[in-house]
């Protein structure tokens, strides 16, 4: 069976909305649900959901070395994709991670680009045309 869905806690509904709106969209994903608290995109059979983190759990923040998620993969096509992706990034000041090791930060034959959401969850956008 495929995976259905994803939920995220984000600690900032608008930011993240901002963020994952552009890139999903760029993605092919298309808004699937959105209510007060929180919106859902969806691909084919699964999608990602956000919600607004309650109050009483924004203090301690998110870090990918915890225990929980450490980040999301995205395939694209091509590696241009992958470069068009990267430079649209740096235009909107996005995190980028592994900067000196790119496109290769996944390894020799991992054309990717890695990069981090509003809450420093990190994301990576890979390209199909890479063998593994």
């Amino acid at each position: 069976m495929p995976l259905h869905h994803v939920e995220l806690n984000v600690s900032n509904l608008k930011k993240s909305r901002v963020f994952w709106s552009w890139l999903l969209e760029r993605l092919g994903y298309q808004l699937f649900q959105e209510w007060d608290k929180g919106f859902s995109y969806k691909d084919k059979e699964n999608y990602l959901v956000f919600v607004q983190a309650e109050t009483a759990f924004l203090k301690d923040g998110y870090h990918r070395k915890q225990i929980g998620l450490n980040h999301l993969a995205f395939w694209v096509d091509t590696e241009e994709e992958v470069n068009q992706l990267r430079a649209e990034l740096l235009e909107r000041e996005c995190p980028i991670l592994y900067s000196d090791r790119f496109p290769f930060a996944g390894g020799e034959n991992h054309y990717a680009v890695f990069f981090e959401d509003p809450d420093r969850i990190k994301v990576e956008v890979v390209a199909h045309t890479t063998t593994e």
